[in-house]
């Protein structure tokens, strides 16, 4: 069944083309949950929600894109709810004042695998990891990003630049405990 054709009975209410909707998409968006919760029991939380969500919006979804990303839309924004719920995250400092030096990211070891980093990225601190989430991985801009946590751009910026210091940082010491 092509996705048309699933959201048309999803919106219908069909309980087996919603479940196969959860499953042709549970998995992917369990990764995105899991970027932005503590732990594995809040990504699944948050995976639920977003579900819920998407199933309650399915009538509005146009299918003038893609169907994934928009419900990876869903998802960010359900994450960065239950975040603002849960947790304060953000301080306001201004970019000048970051003094981190910031290297290439990229210069890390090819040979690190996804769990590792995953798990670097959720050690990070609260704000440090939502940004860099939103902006290096989901491909938010520092405008949208400030408009989303309601933040400042140079907040963004800087929570972003410590983000990048803080996995360098973390990404040296591996490749030296190796």
């Amino acid at each position: 069944m092509d996705d048309s054709a699933l959201i048309n009975e999803c919106v219908k209410g069909n309980a087996k083309a919603q479940k196969m909707l959860f499953d042709k998409f549970a998995p992917k968006m369990m990764t995105v949950c899991l970027r932005y919760a503590s732990d594995s029991m809040e990504a699944e939380d948050i995976l639920q929600d977003g579900f819920v969500k998407t199933f309650n919006k399915l009538v509005d979804f146009k299918q003038e894109g893609s169907l994934e990303g928009w419900i990876r839309r869903i998802m960010v924004n359900t994450a960065l709810d239950a975040i603002r719920k849960n947790k304060k995250y953000a301080q306001d400092a201004n970019i000048d004042d970051v003094g981190f030096k910031i290297s290439n990211f990229e210069s890390a070891s090819d040979d690190i695998q996804a769990e590792d980093l995953l798990k670097l990225i959720n050690s990070m601190p609260e704000g440090y990891k939502v940004v860099f989430n939103l902006f290096a991985i989901e491909g938010y801009s520092h405008k949208e990003i400030s408009e989303l946590m309601n933040i400042s751009e140079n907040t963004s910026k800087s929570q972003y630049s410590r983000a990048r210091s803080y996995l360098r940082t973390r990404l040296e010491k591996l490749e030296i405990e190796r």
